[in-house]
């Protein structure tokens, strides 16, 4: 188990740096994914591009501890450590997944509202954060009814 935590963490480290590159180095890029091209002259395209940051910045701190937890060895050795933290980055992973379900829903974009989510980069996300998502949920219940079981 413990060398499918790694994977995980390594697959979660590239995920959030990705992200918090997307998302703050290229925030202008990812505000065009979201923006069309119709509303990009108002100044709440600024705002939005702006405000994208802050989503790289947790995306870098999950990025982060993602590296921490895998260059730290056996700090965390507890099977309920790695549930824990899986977990997390599950509801983390998922959070991302979940507000853009009804969006998809709804059709993605509509006229100057919502973004697509069903194309392109978005859809990408949209796959990755599921993928994720249920990755770490389920090796966090599986290595908590190992534990149970034990």
């Amino acid at each position: 188990m413990s060398i499918l935590f790694q994977i995980l963490l390594v697959a979660n480290a590239l995920w959030f740096g990705a992200a918090f590159w997307y998302f703050s180095i290229k925030s202008t890029s990812a505000a065009k994914v979201l923006v069309p091209t119709s509303a990009r002259s108002s100044p709440l395209f600024l705002t939005i591009t702006a405000s994208l940051k802050f989503l790289g910045g947790m995306n870098a701190a999950f990025a982060l501890f993602s590296v921490l937890l895998f260059v730290s060895g056996e700090i965390f050795a507890l099977p309920l450590h790695k549930v824990l933290f899986a977990v997390v980055f599950a509801a983390a992973h998922g959070s991302q997944f979940f507000y853009n379900v009804p969006i998809a829903r709804g059709g993605g974009r509509q006229g100057e509202s919502y973004w697509n989510v069903l194309s392109g980069p978005m859809l990408f996300i949209f796959i990755v954060d599921a993928s994720l998502a249920a990755l770490n949920l389920a090796f966090a219940v599986v290595l908590f009814l190992q534990r149970s079981a034990s």
